[in-house]
């Protein structure tokens, strides 16, 4: 049980909630009700996390403090939707109180939870009782009386926030007519209890209690935003920077006089994130410009978001995996995938979109297989969901995790549990990677001339050589240390022919419990993938 989270188990954190999020997208998707129904909290929600997490893996965290101000700077920079918002300020909330010692203990998680719940309320311009604020306050004030453990405090703000959103359909009447809990709330509570469960060790609970009482049927559903009235048309949201308190007080005084579900918000670090449902879609963007530097400008037509039912479907469901060249594309559309092929610059999302649509399956499981793929990844699964399709990004960094999420694919196993098991086959997978180095640089291995092959573990440099099968037989050693019963080689054209038999000997010598399995084919980029499981 862990009495202190440091920038580790903040990192593991993060990771568990995008993938408890990643399984309840669709239930939490499905439940928008008010004040209109909408079809988008959990994708929102999923999205703001995993620009969250993406932003921590981008930095060096040296403690819990360090790692959630990571988190909570990308979940305001990619935060989408009025719960995107929130969930940014809850971050910040949790980031501020640790900002002096970077030490989250079971107190200084009580101050994190206070100061996020203020930030939350403040970052709605007309809070309502039975939302996603209710949920947050009744955790804070739980965890403000509770012990000074942090498994304590974790378990009282998870319990009570449980407690509250039960209560959300009684003081909200567009609840208790769906028979449906707050979805905001709702995505907030797989967050807390999925703290919970990293800090005492106990399984997470089933959100399947929260389920919908009552199905709603296609004409409840002619609206998608996620909150504000049907008067206005558009949802403008972007990034502001070069102002200050003042300015931005006056931003949000303008915006509501355009529109309403209004959200002007800071990172605390100058970086502030603007939202607004409006009709004059210049005007919200020009008062922009009068306050600071508005940038990454996103502007939506609520009209253009209304599910449809595609069809023409040959199956219920199909993995779509983003290939770079023949060999990995023949490799993955040997194990049951549908590919989208790249060589040299990466696919738009149109493309993509275009390989979702024609998969010719409802539901749909995208391996991007590299993390700079997964915002395009994304882009496109929001648009084939707008046409009535399910689709859920896995976010594999590399094509030996897209490998290990495909061996676990059972299309007779229900669609969320197998979401899940891919999910949880991918993250386990450790991934090691041999390349060339093309320039003079200096890594955390030390400086490297070109021509030297680099060893990455994670895309972090840890060692230097000149000799293929030794540096991926050093690789393998260290990403074996925590254990392994699956070596995954994809190699690059590259790759000397020798190699594959000396590092099979190598692991026949020093780890005979761990098969070794090679392909050939692997991305133009690398000698060398490596793959642990």
């Amino acid at each position: 049980m862990l009495q202190v989270l440091d920038a580790v188990a903040v990192r593991g954190w993060a990771a568990a909630c995008v993938q408890a999020l990643t399984a309840d997208r669709e239930a939490i998707d499905r439940i928008n009700v008010f004040p209109v129904p909408d079809g988008d909290t959990g994708s929102n929600l999923l999205h703001t996390m995993r620009a969250a997490l993406e932003a921590l893996d981008q930095v060096i965290a040296v403690d819990g403090g360090s790692a959630l101000a990571a988190l909570a700077k990308g979940a305001l920079a990619g935060a989408r939707g009025n719960s995107g918002v929130i969930l940014s300020q809850v971050l910040r909330g949790l980031a501020e109180a640790l900002r002096l010692d970077g030490t989250l203990t079971g107190p200084a998680l009580k101050d994190g939870l206070r100061l996020a719940d203020r930030l939350a309320t403040a970052a709605v311009s007309e809070p309502a009782p039975g939302t996603v604020l209710s949920v947050m306050h009744a955790a804070a004030e739980a965890a403000a009386v509770a012990g000074e453990t942090l498994d304590q405090v974790a378990f009282a703000a998870s319990t009570a926030a449980a407690d509250a959103l039960a209560r959300t359909p009684s003081q909200l009447p567009a609840l208790a007519r769906a028979g449906v809990v707050d979805a905001g709330g709702r995505g907030l509570l797989v967050l807390l209890e999925t703290l919970t469960a990293v800090v005492t060790g106990l399984p997470l609970p089933s959100s399947a209690r929260f389920d919908a009482l009552v199905r709603r049927g296609k004409a409840e559903l002619q609206a998608t935003r996620e909150a504000g009235s049907a008067e206005y048309d558009y949802e403008v949201m972007y990034l502001l920077d070069s102002t200050d308190d003042t300015r931005c007080a006056a931003l949000r005084a303008r915006l509501s006089e355009l529109g309403d579900c209004v959200s002007v918000v800071s990172d605390g670090a100058g970086l502030w994130t603007v939202h607004v449902h409006c009709q004059d879609v210049g005007a919200a963007v020009e008062a922009g410009v009068e306050a600071g530097r508005p940038h990454r400008i996103t502007v939506i037509r609520f009209a253009d978001q209304l599910p449809t039912e595609p069809t023409g479907l040959l199956r219920d469901r199909a993995v779509v995996v983003l290939a770079d060249g023949d060999g990995l594309a023949e490799l993955f559309r040997g194990e049951g995938a549908v590919v989208c092929q790249w060589t040299g610059q990466r696919p738009a999302a149109a493309e993509l979109l275009a390989t979702l649509t024609g998969a010719g399956a409802k539901h749909i499981v995208v391996l991007p297989n590299d993390p700079e793929l997964t915002m395009i990844a994304e882009d496109a699964a929001e648009h084939a969901m707008r046409s009535g399709y399910d689709v859920v990004v896995v976010p594999t960094a590399s094509p030996v995790q897209g490998l290990a999420a495909l061996a676990v694919h059972d299309p007779q196993r229900r669609h969320g549990d197998d979401v899940v098991a891919m999910a949880e086959a991918a993250a386990a997978t450790r991934r090691g990677e041999l390349a060339v180095a093309q320039a003079e640089a200096i890594t955390w291995a030390g400086r490297c001339r070109p021509g030297d092959l680099l060893g990455m573990i994670d895309r972090e440099v840890v060692l230097i050589s000149a000799d293929p099968a030794p540096a991926v037989c050093e690789l393998l050693d260290r990403m074996l240390s925590a254990g392994g019963e699956l070596v995954t080689l994809l190699l690059g054209a590259a790759a000397p022919p020798e190699l594959v038999g000396e590092v099979e000997e190598h692991l026949r010598r020093a780890h005979p419990e761990v098969d070794l399995a090679a392909y050939s084919g692997g991305p133009r980029g690398a000698m060398v993938l490596l793959g642990v499981e």
